[in-house]
């Protein structure tokens, strides 16, 4: 456990040193955090209480939205790209030959990521945007707390979601067009473009039930206190769940992945 924690510091110690791009990454999205909020509040005052939320819970959801959309990376910026590149050429036989878990490498390493951007891109827009509108902020310790692991057991599920769909690089070679796709679902899926909760019928329950809903869309009910009491517990089990099932793909893919590794050119 020690080296794993080792490895998610120095991430996040090497993310830290990209002040430049962190700083560019906080004005984009507190600049995409302003667009969809004056959208939503259009959108929200012609149908009042959609899916369940008010004007100001929906603006809440928006920033939301923008602070923890790089904790999860399930749209890129991850450790995805550099292991497919590793895998493209060769490079992760040397993983292979460390001493330590490959997927647990990731995982931790990726969480050094998660760390930082939640810190470092995730706080500044939301100060932003408490500042501008009116946002609905938990009032106890216990909704924070809870707010705080949903959005851990998020960065699980996003994980394991991302190296699923990186090992494809094992029999693909490229690794670029499976990512584009990944990141297509993602941005659907997770609720980034709007809440799950609006979406009619079939298409929300089937929406609700996938993992992305784990990424955006359960941290800001439970962060909007819409998720109490059994409630709340079912969504965290829900994550965990998915998280588990996930986790365990991954061990399997990478079995099969590392009993014939196929390296570009040779």
């Amino acid at each position: 456990m020690r080296v794993y924690a080792a490895i998610a510091w120095r991430t996040f110690r090497r993310y830290s040193t990209y002040r430049a791009a962190t700083a560019a990454g906080v004005f984009t999205n507190t600049v995409f955090g302003f667009i969809m909020a004056f959208t939503y509040i259009a959108l929200w005052r012609a149908r009042p209480s959609l899916g369940g939320y008010d004007v100001t819970d929906a603006v809440t959801y928006v920033w939301l939205g923008q602070s923890l959309g790089m904790v999860g990376a399930l749209w890129g910026g991850g450790f995805r790209e550099e292991l497919a590149d590793r895998i493209r050429t060769g490079d992760i036989a040397v993983d292979l030959y460390r001493p330590v878990d490959l997927q647990a490498w990731w995982l931790a390493s990726d969480l050094g990521r998660a760390a930082f951007h939640l810190l470092g891109r995730g706080i500044g827009p939301t100060l932003v945007g408490a500042f501008a509108f009116t946002l609905n902020l938990p009032g106890d310790l216990v909704t924070w707390l809870a707010f705080g692991l949903a959005v851990f057991l998020g960065a699980l599920v996003c994980f394991s979601l991302n190296y699923l769909f990186t090992l494809a690089g094992f029999w693909l070679m490229d690794a670029r067009g499976v990512h584009q796709l990944a990141g297509v679902l993602a941005m659907f899926f997770s609720g980034m473009l709007l809440p799950l909760n609006v979406f009619p019928g079939w298409l929300g329950d089937l929406a609700r039930a996938l993992p992305w809903s784990s990424a955006l869309q359960i941290p800001a009910d439970v962060f909007l206190g819409k998720r109490q009491g059994a409630s709340l517990v079912s969504a965290l089990a829900f994550q965990a769940g998915w998280a588990l099932v996930l986790w365990l793909a991954g061990r399997a893919l990478t079995l099969l992945a590392t009993r014939k590794v196929v390296v570009q050119g040779g």
